[in-house]
């Protein structure tokens, strides 16, 4: 029997901060409520019903051992171009929202954020432009076998290079060789 595939449709989240969780996830990616009470919402950034959805329950609370338990680390965003992820890594700089970390993953250039609950949003784009491409680096480069998770980058240096005039094709070879590494060990949210 074929295998049908489903296209990802939403995440949904758990939250004891509703109206910062989806006035963050607005600011960050876009994402406006479809309809919000005072215990629910549903928001999209697109067409679609929803794409971001909350629930909000008494009983909710934080967990202080978050960092060591299983869960979903992160949820991504993507970006047609490398020009328009730079634009907004500038745009939520200056409303005062810094990235987690920069990785050059290879195949994508990503910027992690943090949302109020501490759960990370990637913000990407594909650095082939065709997911195909991006698909067969993937499984075929001894690059990223020796590297999986990429090359940590300072976003401001990089957009400030970027800004300056250099172009994504020699920056990409730059972040991916650690040109760009940010001052100090970035924090993963992963256990030590």
């Amino acid at each position: 029997m074929e295998i049908i595939k489903p296209a990802f449709h939403h995440v949904t989240f758990k939250t004891s901060r509703l109206d910062e969780m989806v006035a963050w996830y607005g600011t960050v990616v876009g994402a406006r409520p479809n309809f919000q009470d005072a215990n629910n919402a549903w928001t999209t950034n697109d067409e679609a019903n929803h794409r971001v959805a909350f629930l909000s329950a008494p009983g909710l609370g934080d967990d202080p051992d978050k960092r060591s338990h299983n869960g979903m680390h992160h949820s991504a965003f993507e970006y047609g171009s490398f020009a328009d992820l730079m634009s907004s890594y500038a745009r939520l700089r200056d409303e005062g929202i810094q990235p987690a970390f920069s990785l050059d993953h290879g195949m994508t250039i990503s910027i992690y954020y943090k949302d109020p609950e501490g759960n990370f949003v990637e913000l990407q784009c594909d650095t082939y432009g065709d997911w195909r491409q991006s698909s067969e680096w993937m499984r075929s480069s001894p690059d990223f076998a020796a590297n999986p998770i990429g090359t940590f980058f300072d976003p401001e240096k990089v957009y400030q290079a970027h800004k300056g005039g250099q172009g994504f094709d020699e920056l990409h070879v730059a972040m991916r060789r650690g040109d760009y590494q940010p001052a100090g060990t970035p924090d993963l949210g992963l256990p030590a």
